[in-house]
């Protein structure tokens, strides 16, 4: 393909010198560059932690403090922000705030950020259901530090070298939906029979199998300063959280410990910034983590710190057979779609408000009063959703950015009709859309599927999510050639 500058010299000979200092800048350009920094986000004590349905706070103690975390890359021609969030969910809205103050401190646009959240449950939901006035102070605080991060790591921005691996992290995970025999799995809170699925538990004797497939694979992606020094390490794995907290204390749970244990082997130095470690979360909205190791029963926070340990172990012995790259091409587009909302039928809402109007009355499933509750927010909701859909490329690793609580089947489906070498996808990404089951795991049921503002999207929202993604992923090699 003939460039514009190819065009300039066969039609412009007078400016013949000029297009190639400018060819030869631009050539100059393409060799990577990134940055990275972390921010402290830990919340006071007085702060709402966890979800809707089941409140773990407030804050009245930490554990281990938690941060925003961000990635810039830089070709020469595309510059995009990776930031990875110690919290449990947030909201488009915030993230669109975050971005739009980046934007205006370093003019980089909306559409070249990823923001996303670990999904630890030791941390804030932004917003809570029910935030108070403290709550809404550290939310204008943490939109501030979030951007801080990105704008610390753009500013950073310096000379690098990438590379991608990954490893098999299998034995640390497990489905947590359960296939049980027919007629096994009593009423569920509306009082419909006929599902199929025991959640979490796993230890019924009608069950038969785990629901699905998990995705073992712990994906890397390491960035070093040009002199081989490690500047940042981001990784991916399709695991829930691990749990075991102590009521009301803060805690980045896994993610945070692998953050840390890396950070203390692969320390910068000279005047380099501190390295940056992050772990973001895969497509785990079926999956749990597996902690059964030595067949005793772990103290809390035990097992966070303990499996965030060999997981840095596994990634640093992964590091030592990369090959680095100077110059990968850098990409990323993104897609907006709307979704229909589950929203209750006459019939469910006066379900809700007979339920809710006898408080007292016994009900067919002790979540019954939940859900009846659920129902009643989810009818506020309109009628649709419109969310936002990415992926970015470097070199022959694709991302896929959804804001969801994402099935491993639809992570495998991503990973399988990808057009690059390697992919991941990263959840709850721009946004916090509920859970996302497929269609296949509608029909057999399960709280993930329950209407609910946990679970709230369309039956075929799945496919249409993971179709959208797919295509993305598919747009990102044209555009290199665009360029040229």
């Amino acid at each position: 393909m003939i460039s514009r500058f190819s065009v300039l010299l066969l039609f412009v000979p007078a400016l013949g010198m000029l297009s190639l200092c400018v060819t030869e800048v631009q050539a100059e350009q393409a060799a990577l560059r990134a940055g990275a920094a972390m921010i402290d986000i830990t919340p006071e004590p007085g702060v709402s932690l966890d979800g809707v349905i089941s409140k773990n706070g407030p804050v009245t103690g930490v554990h281990d403090r938690i941060y925003s975390r961000a990635l810039v890359l830089d070709d020469g021609n595309t510059r995009v922000a990776i930031c990875v969030n110690d919290l449990c969910m947030v909201e488009r809205s915030y993230f669109d705030r975050v971005k739009q103050i980046v934007f205006e401190k370093t003019g980089l646009p909306a559409n070249r950020m990823l923001m996303t959240s670990t999904h630890t449950h030791a941390a804030p939901r932004v917003p809570y259901g029910r935030a108070s006035e403290q709550d809404d102070v550290y939310y204008q605080a943490l939109i501030q530090k979030m951007a801080e991060a990105v704008i610390t790591a753009e500013q950073n921005l310096a000379p690098a070298q990438i590379a991608w691996g990954s490893f098999d992290a299998g034995k640390y995970a497990a489905c947590r939906r359960f296939l049980a025999e027919k007629g096994s799995v009593s009423l569920n809170p509306f009082g419909v029979a006929g599902e199929q699925i025991k959640s979490v538990s796993g230890r019924s004797k009608q069950i038969i199998q785990p629901a699905a497939d998990i995705d073992p694979q712990c994906s890397i992606l390491s960035v070093q300063h040009a002199d081989g020094t490690p500047l940042a390490v981001l990784g991916n794995m399709s695991i829930h959280y691990c749990g075991g907290y102590r009521k009301g204390e803060i805690s980045a749970d896994y993610f945070g410990a692998y953050a840390k244990y890396l950070a203390e082997k692969l320390k910068s130095s000279g005047s380099h910034p501190p390295f940056v470690g992050m772990l973001s979360n895969g497509t785990s909205g079926n999956v749990g983590a597996v902690m059964k190791q030595n067949k005793r029963k772990y103290q809390p926070f035990e097992w966070i710190d303990e499996s965030g340990k060999q997981f840095a172990e596994q990634t640093i012995k992964v590091l030592a057979q990369l090959q680095y790259q100077r110059e990968v091409p850098v990409e990323m587009v993104e897609r907006e779609i709307e979704l229909a909302i589950r929203k209750p039928n006459e019939e469910r809402l006066a379900w809700a408000q007979e339920i809710l109007a006898n408080p007292k009355q016994k009900t067919v499933h002790p979540w019954s009063k939940i859900y009846a509750t659920e129902a009643v927010e989810l009818n506020k909701y309109p009628a649709t959703e419109t969310i936002k859909l990415q992926a970015i490329r470097i070199g022959d690793l694709g991302i896929a950015s959804l804001p969801c609580e994402v099935f491993t089947e639809t992570g495998l489906a991503i990973k399988a009709g990808s057009p690059f070498g390697a992919t991941f996808s990263m959840e709850l990404a721009n946004g916090s859309s509920g859970y996302l089951p497929t269609p296949t795991q509608h029909a057999l049921g399960g709280y993930e599927t329950w209407p609910a503002r946990s679970s709230y999207l369309e039956i075929e929202a799945e496919t249409k999510i993971r179709q959208t993604a797919l295509e993305l992923l598919r747009e990102l090699p044209a555009l290199e050639l665009l360029r040229e």
